[in-house]
């Protein structure tokens, strides 16, 4: 029987933001937080969006940080709270005259989220940025491309989302677990500089061991080698392959019919070119469904690669239930799962309940109304 989300019972603030803010606001309330988002009171709309999953499965209330009502509001809800996340530059909280010294000292027991690109302190700190430039410093930006062609950014997700948000939902975690115990709040300075560049440590051991080149596209993980890179096929689709170890690349040259010696040289760099030429024609052969079929049964490590209503639709996916619908749009599940407890169904934000949420933590009417609700 399931229980409460792992989460329930914990109360967390997110001061609107973009990005990877609401990311980390989103994956504490998949789990079961209670996650209040104080939104920004805006001439002509508020900062809402239903279609927007970052968004899904928490209250929102709009507040005008402007006014000492406004800010006095903050302060009574963060007083009832376990934790709050912010991603401000580094000073904006405190102008606000919410700043983790004085919300710390009114509740102890705080855990002050902070997520920035360039981290609280440091000579870059106070600089506009964004994932691109932040996974640049940090060195992971250098290693992402094909040899002989210039960085390629992977989208946002390994600073924004992976070296930022999901560094501060741990380091959140963390902290609260540790409050738990000691009845000791404190900060929690996340930075995507930090985040992405933690990412990388795999490959920094690889380094240090003289197993990873400086020269992008040319390595084993970074499509230099022939048996770990995505190719074409014949329907102008794409397959992925990964056959490291030895028994996957022995499938694979199976079912590949590579009997030359040639392909026996799998661990040499100075192969590589060579033989991923030779792929590139042979994967052209067959459509990408023909090569998923060539390739069923046989322990190979891979998979063809899906654009986004193919991932809806594949049978795994659907299996897992790894996408869900809530208000209309498509979107991943919480993640990851539980064997005792349950996550949060999604649900997407709808129309504004500022006055009833405000209700419900404790103010009077004449107080919600002092607010412009």
């Amino acid at each position: 029987m399931m229980t409460h989300p792992p989460l329930h019972g914990l109360r967390i603030v997110e001061m609107a933001g973009i990005g990877p803010g609401p990311f980390c606001g989103m994956m504490l309330a998949d789990h079961g937080a209670e996650v209040i988002r104080i939104d920004r009171a805006k001439a002509g709309g508020l900062t809402i969006d239903s279609h927007d999953p970052l968004l899904r499965t928490r209250k929102s209330i709009a507040l005008d940080l402007k006014t000492p009502e406004g800010v006095a509001a903050v302060k009574r809800i963060v007083a009832t709270a376990d934790g709050l996340i912010e991603g401000f530059r580094p000073g904006v909280m405190e102008r606000l005259g919410l700043g983790p010294d004085i919300l710390i000292a009114a509740n102890p027991k705080l855990v002050y989220g902070r997520m920035t690109g360039w981290g609280q302190t440091g000579p870059m700190a106070h600089e506009p940025g964004h994932d691109i430039n932040y996974i640049a410093i940090s060195g992971a930006l250098h290693a992402y491309g094909r040899s002989g062609e210039k960085p390629t950014p992977p989208i946002n997700m390994v600073g924004d989302f992976g070296g930022g948000a999901m560094m501060l939902a741990f380091g959140m975690l963390a902290a609260l677990l540790h409050a738990g115990k000691t009845g000791q709040g404190q900060v929690v300075d996340a930075a995507m500089t930090d985040g992405s560049a933690l990412l990388m440590s795999m490959i920094w051991g690889f380094r240090g061991m003289g197993r990873w080149s400086g020269e992008r596209g040319t390595n084993l993980l970074d499509t230099g080698a022939h048996f770990y890179d995505t190719y074409e096929t014949a329907d102008g689709k794409w397959i992925s392959l990964g056959a490291i170890e030895p028994q996957f690349y022995a499938a694979f040259r199976r079912v590949m019919e590579l009997d030359d010696p040639a392909w026996d040289a799998q661990l040499n760099p100075a192969s590589w070119p060579g033989l991923k030429a030779e792929l590139t024609i042979r994967f052209r052969t067959k459509t990408r469904d023909g090569w998923v079929a060539a390739f069923a049964g046989h322990e190979v490590c891979f998979a063809p690669v899906l654009d986004f209503d193919e991932a809806l639709a594949h049978d795994h996916n659907r299996a897992r239930d790894t996408f869900v619908e809530a208000g209309g749009v498509h979107q991943p599940a919480p993640a990851p799962r539980y064997s005792a407890s349950d996550t949060v169904r999604p649900v997407m934000a709808g129309a504004r309940k500022d006055a009833a949420w405000l209700a419900d933590l404790g103010f009077d009417p004449a107080e919600i109304a002092a607010l412009g609700h």
